[in-house]
């Protein structure tokens, strides 16, 4: 076995919104890992017309050490919080 260290990883990650009685943006469901980008995008697409906002985006990811690159958006329809 080598000490190579463990390349990062890429979360790949879907999330859909729907507004309550009172107008404020809420999510649908717990955000969504992906297993890649084309079905983040496809997954997102469908949902897009069922919820007032969805988004699918990635990050880099070094799930050793805690870190993680910055939010990059694949697809993103209606509204939808800005990404922190």
């Amino acid at each position: 076995m080598s000490d190579a260290e463990p390349k990062p990883t890429k979360l790949i990650v879907l999330l859909a919104f729907d507004r309550s009685e009172d107008g404020e943006l809420l999510p649908a469901f717990e955000p969504r890992e992906m297993r890649d980008e084309g079905t983040a995008i496809r997954t997102a697409k469908e949902m897009a017309r069922r919820h007032v906002g969805v988004i699918a985006w990635s990050r880099s990811a070094d799930l050793l050490l805690g870190e993680f690159g910055p939010p990059v958006v694949l697809y993103q329809d209606g509204d939808v919080p800005d990404l922190d």
